[in-house]
């Protein structure tokens, strides 16, 4: 298994986070690493992710919700040959602010092959929490 991951404590309720993390028609508005999100957050819905790094291409999940706590999006080959599972989770933290936090990980037997060709993620891990929390937070009076 291999991973990325990127965290940020943000100054909302969880329910404030919810509200702009599962409207993903807007992700290009505050993350410009997403081209474009095709598709509802609904669970057990798909999407159609594409993304800078992507170079374009379209990358299919299904999703699972937890609302206002947990989003699962997974995706890959068929036979489990190689999989992505990105977790976004919401946690209570001291203040009522959130700790955000996503995650993907990668298995399957053609794992090793599909990492060698992909590019460093961290970066736009880290841009996508970022540009969460300055989306939730720009959207509160009084920060």
């Amino acid at each position: 298994m291999r991973h990325y991951e990127s965290s940020v404590l943000i100054e909302a309720a969880p329910e404030s986070v919810w509200a702009v993390l599962a409207d993903a028609s807007r992700y290009p508005d505050w993350d410009s690493g997403v081209t474009a999100v095709d598709g509802d957050i609904v669970d057990g819905g798909r999407i159609t992710v594409r993304t800078e790094v992507g170079g374009g291409r379209a990358f299919p999940v299904l999703v699972a919700l937890d609302p206002p706590r947990l989003m699962v999006w997974s995706g890959g080959l068929p036979f489990g040959l190689f999989r992505g599972t990105r977790t976004f989770g919401l946690d209570d933290a001291p203040g009522g602010a959130t700790l955000f936090t996503m995650r993907e990980e990668y298995t399957g037997p053609l794992l090793g092959l599909f990492w060698r060709a992909m590019p460093d993620l961290q970066p736009s891990f880290d841009r996508f929490a970022n540009g969460l929390k300055a989306r939730v937070e720009e959207s509160r009076p009084g920060l």
